[in-house]
């Protein structure tokens, strides 16, 4: 659910974004994983429902972002590899 102490209080993509939110203010190592696990999961489903649609542009650039950020908080918070190094 949304964290209230979350500074964005306005959810524009509710169909993923609570999820991701509630990743990013987990503090408690224990849940962390199982939120980025939720968020990734809402994000991967909404991708695929949004896939061929031209109309969502704005919503697939956001979550793009939102992948990056959980790619941080995995490789941060949680220990995972960092993919991106060269």
């Amino acid at each position: 659910m949304i964290n209230p102490s979350f500074p964005s209080s306005h959810v524009r993509w509710p169909e993923w974004q609570p999820e991701l939110e509630a990743a990013l203010s987990e503090h408690d190592g224990k849940k962390l994983f199982e939120r980025v696990m939720a968020a990734e999961a809402a994000i991967f489903n909404r991708r695929q429902t949004i896939s061929q649609t031209p109309a969502h542009e704005a919503e697939r650039h956001a979550i793009r972002d939102a992948a990056a950020k959980l790619r941080i908080l995995k490789r941060d918070g949680l220990g995972f590899p960092d993919w991106e190094k060269k």
